[in-house]
C-alpha cells in the first residue's frame, strides 16, 4: 500500500515536472501554516513494549487527549485521558507517567521563562480512579515523580518542596531560596542555557534521598533588560548573567534524606577551585549518586561515584582534552552498575563499557564517524542501540550491536535523517525519517531486522502540495577549501539556466559543533530560500571547520580563535563559487543568526573584496558579552586570551566595511543582549559608515510572534533585492566584462 501510494505520487511529479510548476511560494505562507508537516508529539513507549501513548490536540474543540495504540496493529487501544472530561482542565500541553504509570503528571497553564525553563500549574490524573489533583495552588517548576510514585519533589521561589499523595501534605526541604541570589535544585540561566537542563534534583531508585544542586549566585553580576510592553512606563527585568571571565554562581552538591528530614552538604575529596557540575544521577544502587565535576576552562571531567551513607567519594573516570570535554547525557547504568559512556577521547564520538570501579571494559565503537545519538541498551539481547553517521556526515542511520562491539547492523534502509524511537522491551522502534526532499514520515520498524511493519503516519499531501509550487531540488556536494573537502547544498532556481548569471546568496551559522548542512526536512528557513530562489537567486550553505560530526580535530580547530578559520572558510568558498560561469561574482551576500550573525558581519567586513552585503539577526559582536560557559569552552577567558576575543571581533573590523550592511536585534534577548548591537552601530557610527538596521521590540532571542517573523522576513526579501537584485541578463560571454554596480 506504502509503495503504491509513493509510485502514485511519483508519477503525479514526473507529470508535473513536465508540464510545469505554477505557484510560487509567498511570505505569507510561509508562517501561515500553509507547509505546516504532520508530527508525532510527547510519544511514550509503555513499559509492557506492546503499546504507546500519544499526546493528541484536536484543534477544533480545543481539548487534549492522551492516546494510547498497539504497536503491533496500530490501532488505538484507549483514550487514557481527555481534558474535556476533566472540568478542571480546559486542555494540557505535556504530560508525565509515574513509574507504575498508574498516575500521570498534566501540565497546564505553562509560561516560558528562558530558553527551557518555564512555571505551570500541575495535576495529577489517576488512572484507576481518574482522579484529579491539583500539585500546588501556585505555578511552580519541574515537578518530578517519586520512583514509587508516591511523592513529587518541584521547585518554587528557588527552593524544593516534596509533596507526599497519599496524605497531600507538602514538606519544604529547603530554606534559603531567593531570587537573584540562591537557587537549589533548579539551574541558573547559564547552565540552563549552556549545559541543556533546568531540573537539579534526582531522587533515588528507593525513593527516600533526594540530591540537588545549590546555586550561589550572590556575586554573579546583573544583566538588565527594559521591557517596554504597553504600559506608560516600560518595566525592567533583571537576572544573573556571568559574562566571560566574569564571576560565576558557586554550585554544591546536597542531599535530602526523607528518613530524618535533614539536609547536608557533599563534597569530593578534590580541591576544586572554579568549577561547574553539569551532570548528577543515582546508580541503580540507591546509595550511590553519580556526579561530574567540570574545571572552569571544561577540558577535565571527571566522574565521581558518592556513597550517600557515609558521604564518600570515589573518583571513577577522568576525561581530559587539550581543547574541551563535551557533556555527555549518555551515562547509562546497567543491572550490575557497570556503565555506558559516550566520548571522542580517540576523535570521534563513540560508545565505551566500563565497569562499576570505572575500568574500560570496552570501546563498543569504532571508526572515522560518529556517533550522534544513544538509544539505550537492552539487556536480554545483548545489545546497544545508536544512531550515527557511518552513512555519511550529512545523514543520520539507526543501528544495533552488541555490547562487545560485534554483529553491528544498519537498522534504517533511506538515505536522509533517520531518528529512532524504542519500545520499552526494545522490540519495536518507532523510525521518525526525512530527507531534503522527503518530508518526516513515522513507521513502526522491527528492532531486530529493521524491518517496516507499517506506516503510521507521513506527509504525502504536504508532498502533493509542495508539487503545485515552483520549487527546486536541494543539491548536496563537497567544496574543497582551505585543505578540506566542506559539505555544501546550493538550491537553484527552478528555470535554472546555466548560460545566465545570478546573484549568490550564502547562508551559515558556524558554530561548534553544529551543522548547517544535513540531509534531512528543512523548516520555514528552506521555504524562505525557495521563494529567494524564484526570484533567482542561486542560496548556497556551507559547513566550514569547527562544525560538527567529521571528528575532533575538524572541529576543534577553531579553538581560541573562534571567527578566524570559520570565517576564512566563507570568504573562500565564496570566492570560488563566485568563479563558476552561472554566479556574478559582483553580487554575493551572506547571512546569519547568533554565531551566524557574528560570521556574516566578519564575513562582510574582512571579506569585502568579495562579498557586497551581508544580513546579522541577533548577532555576537564580541565574545566579551557573551556568557562565561559557552565562551570560556572554546576560548579560555578574555584575561587569558585577550588578543583571541578582540582581533576575530567585527567590532575590530567595521573600518573595513564596503558593502550593504542590515544588523537585526530583539530588545528583550536575554541570550546574545541587543548591547551587541548597540557596541556595532556606535562603532560603525564613529567609523562613519552607513548601514540598515532594525530593532524588534520585546522579542527575545527568537524574534517571533504575531506578525514578527513575517516582518522580519520580509526586510531581510527586500533589503536582498535592493542589494543585489540587478536586472541584468550576464552571460558566460561577458562575464569577463562586468563591472561593479551598487544595487
Amino acid at each position: 500500500m506504502k509503495l503504491t501510494k509513493h509510485l502514485l505520487l511519483f508519477c503525479f511529479l514526473t507529470t508535473l515536472f513536465s508540464t510545469g510548476q505554477n505557484k510560487e511560494i509567498s511570505l505569507e505562507e510561509i508562517w501561515d501554516g500553509t507547509f505546516r508537516t504532520e508530527r508525532m508529539d510527547a510519544l511514550h513507549s509503555m513499559k509492557n513494549g506492546q503499546q504507546y501513548s500519544v499526546l493528541n490536540f484536536d484543534r477544533e474543540s480545543g481539548t487534549t487527549t492522551i492516546d494510547v495504540y498497539d504497536y503491533k496493529t496500530l490501532e488505538k487501544v484507549k483514550t487514557l485521558v481527555n481534558s474535556s472530561n476533566i472540568e478542571a482542565i480546559t486542555y494540557f500541553t505535556d504530560y508525565t507517567f509515574s513509574n507504575d504509570e498508574n498516575q500521570i503528571l498534566l501540565a497546564t497553564d505553562v509560561e516560558s521563562i528562558f530558553r527551557r525553563s518555564s512555571l505551570g500549574k500541575y495535576y495529577i490524573f489517576d488512572t484507576k480512579t481518574n482522579q484529579v489533583t491539583l500539585v500546588a495552588e501556585d505555578k511552580i517548576q519541574e515537578p518530578t515523580f517519586s520512583p514509587d510514585g508516591k511523592k513529587i519533589a518541584y521547585g518554587y521561589n528557588n527552593n524544593l518542596f516534596v509533596k507526599d499523595l497519599n496524605s497531600g501534605k507538602t514538606t519544604q526541604i529547603t530554606f534559603d531560596g531567593e531570587k537573584n541570589k540562591i537557587i537549589n535544585g533548579i539551574t541558573d540561566w547559564v547552565y540552563e542555557e549552556e549545559f541543556g537542563f533546568v531540573r537539579a534534583f534526582e531522587w533515588n531508585a528507593d525513593s527516600d534521598k533526594i540530591a540537588f544542586i545549590r546555586f550561589d549566585e550572590t556575586n554573579v553580576p546583573e544583566f538588565s533588560m527594559d521591557v517596554y510592553g504597553s504600559e506608560l512606563y516600560p518595566t525592567k527585568d533583571t537576572f544573573k548573567y556571568p559574562k566571560a571571565g566574569e564571576t560565576n554562581a558557586i554550585v554544591s552538591l546536597h542531599l535530602y534524606n526523607l528518613k530524618n528530614d535533614k539536609a547536608s552538604e557533599i563534597k569530593v575529596n578534590k580541591d576544586y577551585n572554579d568549577f561547574y557540575i553539569p551532570r548528577i544521577k543515582w546508580t541503580n544502587n540507591p546509595d550511590v549518586l553519580s556526579a561530574h565535576y567540570l574545571n572552569r576552562h571544561q577540558n577535565e571531567l571527571d566522574l565521581w561515584m558518592i556513597n550517600a551513607e557515609n558521604s564518600s567519594a570515589k573518583l571513577a573516570l577522568e576525561e581530559r582534552d587539550k581543547a574541551y570535554v563535551d557533556v555527555t547525557d549518555d551515562l547509562t547504568f546497567l543491572k550490575d552498575n557497570s556503565f555506558i559512556w559516550t566520548s571522542e577521547k580517540d576523535g570521534y564520538n563513540h560508545i565505551y563499557h566500563y565497569s562499576n570501579e570505572g575500568e574500560l571494559l570496552n570501546q563498543v565503537t569504532k571508526g572515522n564517524w560518529e556517533v550522534t545519538s544513544y538509544y539505550g541498551y537492552d539487556e536480554k539481547n545483548n545489545k546497544i542501540f545508536y544512531q550515527s553517521t557511518e552513512n555519511g556526515s550529512i545523514n543520520r542511520d539507526v543501528y544495533s550491536v552488541k555490547i562487545n562491539g560485534r554483529d553491528k547492523e544498519r537498522l534504517t534502509k533511506s538515505e536522509g535523517n533517520n531518528r529512532a524511537s524504542f519500545s520499552a522491551d526494545f522490540s519495536y522502534f518507532i523510525n521518525s525519517f526525512s530527507s531534503a526532499s522527503t518530508p518526516p514520515e513515522y513507521t513502526l520498524n522491527d528492532s531486530k531486522s529493521g524491518n517496516l511493519i507499517k506506516s503510521i503516519k507521513d506527509n504525502d499531501q504536504l508532498s502533493e502540495k509542495l508539487l503545485d509550487y515552483k520549487t527546486s531540488k536541494k543539491e548536496f556536494s563537497t567544496i574543497h577549501i582551505n585543505g578540506n573537502d566542506l559539505n555544501m547544498w546550493m538550491i537553484k532556481p527552478a528555470n535554472f539556466d546555466e548560460s545566465k548569471q545570478y546573484p549568490l546568496f550564502m547562508y551559515q551559522y558556524s558554530g561548534p559543533g553544529s551543522q548547517s548542512v544535513s540531509n534531512s526536512w528543512g523548516g520555514a528557513n528552506d521555504y524562505w530560500y525557495q521563494y529567494l530562489a524564484q526570484k533567482g537567486y542561486i542560496v548556497v550553505c556551507v559547513d566550514g571547520r569547527g562544525t560538527g560530526y567529521k571528528g575532533a580535530e575538524f572541529k576543534k580547530v577553531t579553538q581560541k580563535e573562534l571567527g578566524k578559520y570559520e570565517v576564512e572558510d566563507q570568504i573562500e568558498a565564496a570566492r570560488k563559487l563566485g568563479k563558476l560561469p552561472y554566479i556574478d561574482e559582483t553580487r554575493i551576500g551572506i547571512w546569519g543568526w547568533s554565531y551566524g550573525g557574528f560570521m556574516s558581519s566578519n564575513a562582510l567586513f574582512k571579506g569585502n573584496d568579495v562579498f557586497k552585503m551581508a544580513i546579522a539577526v541577533a548577532p555576537v559582536t564580541s565574545w566579551r558579552f557573551y556568557d562565561s560557559v559557552y565562551t570560556e569552552r572554546y576560548m579560555t577567558t578574555p584575561q587569558e586570551n585577550p588578543s583571541g576575543y578582540d582581533e576575530n571581533s567585527p567590532l575590530s573590523h567595521v573600518d573595513k566595511l564596503q558593502g550593504d550592511f542590515l544588523l537585526i536585534h530583539g530588545t528583550a534577548d536575554d541570550n546574545v543582549h541587543v548591547q551587541n548591537t548597540m557596541r556595532m552601530v556606535e562603532a560603525l557610527i564613529q567609523a562613519n559608515k552607513q548601514f540598515e538596521w532594525m530593532i524588534y521590540p520585546d522579542k527575545n532571542h527568537g524574534i517571533y510572534g504575531g506578525n514578527t517573523r513575517l516582518h522580519l522576513f520580509t526586510k531581510m526579501s527586500n533589503f536582498i533585492d535592493d542589494t543585489l537584485g540587478d536586472k541584468r541578463d550576464m552571460t558566460k560571454e561577458n562575464k569577463d566584462e562586468k563591472v561593479k554596480i551598487k544595487g
